[in-house]
């Protein structure tokens, strides 16, 4: 008989529950979120266990290569598919969690998730670092912003970030209570955009340095940091079976309704990767408003612009990037204006 181990994680702690094929609870523990203390569980088990499932989620990376390489068939779960299974259950407990999970992975009703490798989530590390950053940036600026208006003090709509501190500065250091509350503020500012700017030219390096991503900015539209976040959310371009399916896999594909007769399709899935989605989105719209070089993908997005309208037709020429630029990945080849269609 074969027996499933399955796992609800948290940050400090996790209910484990071992069922056998045909249902039946057979073992079930509450232990600390540690790799050692829950294969020597598993070990001290009296029947070898077929696999260990659990959904993803932050201590993903970590508990599925630290039982993988203690030789143990583990399964990353979709968060979303097993949410949706668990939702049936009357009471929302870590262990009643721990006991569906191994219900669905005995049943097989699961969708694995890719394990990115340590190389992804280093580039990732440093493009989140980065956004981080400027968001500091931006926050701090408009926390400035805000606090000069109440001195009758606007600045400009627009001001670049290299030039906010010589624009503010001079404002605030002609009263001495502004300097005495801002000074510090902008002091703040300034040490963090340093930040920024350094963790900016080293991502940008690493896009210069990676050929695959030189040969995912030969796209219009598509830039250092829309081509290094494209290949970390990727990782294994061997993973997909068809280029067509990457749309689908960062939600940029419709939902469908089905039943009876009525067949509707929906606003898209906005599944998977936020920021890949978000980039691509950008790289599309910067494609379409923005590059100037002609191609036969901006030319089908302007035709749908004026059918569809401008937001329709950047998530469309977006959805095209992604199975474009993964087709380029895993052919090697540059990209060619004249041959888009044949491709996406």
């Amino acid at each position: 008989m074969d027996y499933f181990a399955g796992l609800d994680v948290s940050l400090r702690s996790c209910a484990l529950c071992i069922v056998d094929s045909k249902g039946a609870i057979v073992l079930e523990r509450e232990l600390a979120c540690d790799v050692d203390e829950i294969t020597n569980c598993l070990k001290g088990f009296i029947h070898p266990v077929v696999r260990i499932g659990f959904e993803a989620g932050t201590m993903s990376q970590h508990l599925f290569y630290g039982m993988t390489n203690d030789g143990f068939d583990v399964v990353c779960m979709e968060a979303r598919q097993v949410s949706a299974a668990l939702s049936a259950m009357r009471n929302k407990t870590d262990k009643n969690d721990a006991r569906g999970i191994a219900q669905i992975l005995r049943t097989g009703w699961f969708s694995p998730v890719h394990m990115k490798s340590r190389e992804a989530h280093n580039i990732r590390a440093l493009l989140s670092c980065r956004k981080a950053l400027l968001n500091k940036t931006i926050d701090l600026a408009n926390e400035v912003r805000g606090l000069l208006k109440i001195f009758g003090l606007r600045l400009p709509k627009t001001v670049q970030h290299g030039s906010f501190d010589d624009l503010v500065r001079p404002l605030i250091a002609a009263d001495e209570v502004l300097s005495q509350a801002m000074l510090p503020l902008l002091d703040a500012r300034v040490a963090i955009y340093k930040n920024y700017l350094a963790l900016d030219r080293r991502v940008k390096r690493a896009a210069r340095n990676d050929d695959v991503c030189l040969r995912m900015m030969t796209v219009p539209g598509v830039g250092p940091i829309a081509a290094l976040t494209f290949k970390a959310a990727i990782d294994d371009p061997a993973r997909f079976k068809s280029s067509r399916t990457v749309g689908a896999h960062f939600g940029l594909t419709p939902r469908r309704y089905q039943s009876g007769e009525h067949d509707n399709p929906g606003r898209i899935s906005r599944a998977g990767d936020r920021d890949v989605r978000a980039i691509l989105y950008a790289a599309a719209n910067s494609l379409l408003m923005r590059t100037m070089a002609g191609s036969q993908i901006k030319s089908w997005g302007m035709r749908l612009m004026r059918t569809k309208g401008r937001r329709r037709a950047v998530v469309a020429v977006a959805r095209k990037l992604a199975v474009l630029l993964h087709r380029m990945w895993t052919d090697g080849t540059e990209f060619r204006p004249e041959r888009v269609e044949g491709v996406a």
